[in-house]
């Protein structure tokens, strides 16, 4: 459904041409076109809860965009209570290659989970990581935030940035969500040009409250956003 003329080969392989038009999750101005062929190399599979309904999400990385730098990742939604049916598809890559982000997802409700995914590409030093927060609201993908973190190693120590996420409490109609971000940095103990910074480490965390008003998640600082600027002064 994604890819309408999606078939088996005789190398037991699925391949196709272009995926269905679709947005892109961050908004008009954001992704780049389609791979014009596919072979599903990445596909995930992923049960969800969203309004109350047993729904399917699948997560496909289609591979590199011909006109963006990011990849082309499609991440579809499903009902499968009768004869499957696609609700919803939006292009999910913000950087090279995609997937779902460990714990894949967030229940924040009995009737709902919060969906992760990450973007990421690497170099011989450095890993460039991006993790969106999706929610699903009338069987429609929406973005809640996206999460920028850094990873460096040096010859005089590496620096790592890891994230960790928690449900807060059981707020009506969705649960806060706690982001927190460990960086920390470790002298490598090897003989360098360079003097290595002493070893450190410091949680930064924001919280995601559902406003009523707003009918959307809204982060209690912009802690998260100062880190990503931070991150950038150092690429």
């Amino acid at each position: 459904m994604v890819i309408p003329d999606l078939a088996s080969n005789a190398d037991g392989l699925y391949h196709g041409t272009l995926p269905i038009e679709m947005r892109h999750i961050e908004g008009p101005d954001s992704g780049g076109s389609p791979p014009e062929t596919s072979s599903l190399p990445n596909a995930a599979v992923l049960p969800i809860k969203a309004g109350g309904k047993d729904r399917l999400a699948m997560l496909f990385d289609l591979g590199d965009s011909p006109d963006s730098a990011e990849g082309y990742a499609v991440l579809a939604l499903y009902d499968l209570t009768g004869k499957p049916a696609l609700l919803d598809a939006v292009n999910v890559a913000v950087d090279r290659s995609t997937y779902f982000r460990e714990p894949n997802k967030l229940s924040v409700g009995p009737g709902d989970d919060v969906l992760i995914t990450m973007s990421a590409h690497f170099n011989s030093s450095q890993g460039y990581v991006i993790t969106p927060l999706i929610m699903v609201r009338d069987d429609k993908f929406e973005l809640i935030d996206m999460i920028y973190t850094f990873d460096e190693r040096l010859c005089a120590y590496s620096r790592k940035q890891d994230i960790a996420f928690h449900v807060v409490g059981s707020g009506q109609p969705h649960a806060a969500i706690k982001v927190t971000v460990t960086d920390a940095t470790v002298p490598s103990g090897e003989s360098c040009d360079d003097a290595p910074p002493k070893a450190s480490s410091k949680d930064i965390s924001v919280t995601y409250r559902w406003n009523g008003q707003a009918s959307r998640y809204v982060a209690d600082s912009d802690a998260l956003k100062r880190l990503s600027a931070e991150n950038e002064k150092r690429f």
